[in-house]
């Protein structure tokens, strides 16, 4: 058994974080670049009216979560990870794209426990229902709020759309191998021999 298990999110934590930009600046004959989100609510970077722009999204979504790539050395560090470490994925995806989501894991070879995809930014009760023993978000308020609840370490990867204060138990990282350089140090294990 695993010492240790890990509250993952996916999207702009796993994957890019610029991912949904080229499907919106095709569909929107957008310029947008992620310097231009500068809030996780997308809109607030063009002029679009929300409630269509959520239509345009639901209509697209699996095809984006199917094309989107994985972060630079996400996949590697992943991999290393799943030798000594539990990797839960909790996602505010909706359920509907389970299948399109476990596909892409298989695909890009990125090792996975368990996928929850919970419909919802909320994953409070999803990380506390799993045991998770840190957790890695590109949300800032999800970040703060599940280290303030669950007093676990949170790592947050840094985007200009969550750069706002945080606590001392959220890690701002800006790559995957930060990221590791964090786990070595709060998760020490031994290799598994």
């Amino acid at each position: 058994m695993k010492p240790f298990r890990f509250g993952i999110d996916i999207d702009g934590t796993v994957t890019c974080p610029t991912a949904l930009l080229p499907h919106i600046n095709e569909a929107y004959n957008q310029n947008l670049v992620l310097d231009d989100i500068q809030e996780y609510d997308l809109t607030t970077a063009f002029d679009v009216d929300k409630e269509q722009f959520y239509k345009w999204f639901q209509s697209v979504e699996e095809e984006i979560y199917d094309l989107s790539p994985p972060q630079e050395h996400a996949r590697k560090i992943l991999k290393e990870w799943n030798e000594r470490y539990e990797l839960f994925y909790i996602s505010a995806r909706p359920s509907t794209v389970y299948n399109t989501t476990e596909n892409w894991f298989k695909r890009k070879d990125i090792p996975y426990s368990h996928i929850e995809l919970i419909g919802s930014h909320y994953k409070i009760e999803t990380a506390k229902k799993h045991g998770v023993h840190a957790f890695f978000e590109d949300k800032h308020d999800n970040a703060v709020d599940l280290h303030e609840e669950l007093d676990i370490p949170v790592i947050l990867f840094d985007t200009p759309y969550n750069r706002k204060p945080i606590p001392d138990g959220v890690k701002r990282v800006t790559n995957w191998q930060e990221a590791n350089e964090w786990i070595e140090k709060l998760f020490p294990t031994s290799p598994l021999i």
